[in-house]
């Protein structure tokens, strides 16, 4: 194992020092199975993707009780839909999350507001039920999809405005 000049050892012992690996000659290609040339996809259910985007998954857990919750919802699944939609609002920006994305998600949907909407609520029990099960992907997805490029672009006190105006202008239910 390489040691600094400066670690004593005994005279007789041989000492390598670090050197640096030589140089590969030529350009790095992406020319391995699994890497993308060129562009990320786009299309249907291939989401937005972004770097880091499972920091969404750390910072979920500051609103852990947190949450607005009403009879049969629980806090798990409103969770796991603004974790998704926190990482597609992280990627449209082209960064890793942050706890305003997260803001953003959870604005929308009205688990931050102390007074959503019957009917609001009543719309998030059926499209957050189970949606932290791995088997429910194809749910949280529309969670997700339901969520326009356009709103969440826009900074998080704006979403909260906008939603304290009209929560239904927010999101956009025929996904």
């Amino acid at each position: 194992m390489a040691a600094p000049e400066f670690v004593p050892t005994q005279p007789t012992q041989l000492v390598r020092s670090y050197t640096s690996p030589p140089r590969r000659a030529g350009s790095w290609l992406a020319d391995r199975p699994g890497e993308i040339d060129g562009r990320q996809p786009e299309g249907e259910r291939l989401g937005t993707p972004g770097p880091d985007q499972g920091y969404a998954l750390k910072l979920v857990e500051q609103f852990r009780g947190r949450l607005t919750l009403r009879d049969g919802e629980h806090e798990d699944d409103a969770l796991a839909g603004a974790a998704a939609i926190a990482m597609k609002r992280s990627g449209l920006f082209g960064r890793a999350p942050v706890v305003h994305d997260l803001t953003v998600a959870l604005t929308l949907w009205g688990f931050l507001d102390d007074r959503p909407a019957p009917e609001l609520v009543e719309l998030r029990r059926g499209w957050f039920d189970e949606v932290h099960l791995a088997h429910h992907y194809p749910e949280l997805r529309r969670l997700v999809d339901a969520a326009p490029d356009d709103i969440l672009r826009l900074p998080h006190t704006a979403v909260a405005e906008r939603h304290a105006l009209d929560w239904r202008s927010c999101l956009d239910l025929d996904v």
